[in-house]
């Protein structure tokens, strides 16, 4: 019941509160329901304004990590300790059904899986990055702007394009 009210608190309200920079308040109230609805949810965990993430089931986020402003995650998203999200960041779970032409694509449905998405430690996700399916970001990594992540890349990488590809390794 408790986790059910901090839903319904978290969207009708303390979603649209201003941002955590410019108001200390907002971070506190949504550390507060949050705290309440995700599986774990370390300290100094910032959630900010107009993120999403469905009913929090089985989101584990560790201790100064944040999910970014408009952020969308799913379900099931494990985020590690001192994770940064820029702004619309969006995870998706599922996609449209195409294989018959004689068929509008609308008509197929889609095809959903149940996925697990893995943040590891100190990984920064910039801005307007898009994670299709169940992908792991491994410790140290770095997502570029705008970035398309469709597999997995090793620690330490810097990570870029559309499609991702490995810009560098933090490690040389």
């Amino acid at each position: 019941m408790k986790k059910k009210l901090c839903l319904i608190l978290y969207y009708s309200c303390a979603r649209y509160l201003p941002r955590s920079s410019r108001s200390k308040f907002s971070k506190a109230i949504r550390f507060f329901l949050c705290k309440r609805i995700f599986k774990e949810c370390g300290v100094n965990v910032n959630v900010e304004r107009m993120a999403w993430f469905g009913s929090g089931e089985n989101i584990i986020i560790g201790d100064n990590s944040g999910i970014g402003v408009n952020a969308r995650i799913l379900n099931n998203t494990l985020i590690g300790k001192n994770v940064m999200m820029g702004p619309n960041c969006y995870i998706l779970e599922s996609t449209h059904v195409f294989a018959d032409v004689d068929i509008p694509m609308r008509e197929q449905g889609r095809v959903h899986e149940r996925i697990q998405v893995v943040i590891e430690d100190d990984v920064w996700i910039g801005r307007d990055v898009l994670i299709i399916g169940s992908k792991k970001m491994r410790k140290g990594t770095i997502l570029g702007v705008r970035t398309l992540l469709t597999k997995n890349f090793p620690e330490y990488s810097v990570v870029g394009g559309n499609p991702s590809k490995l810009i560098r390794s933090r490690l040389d």
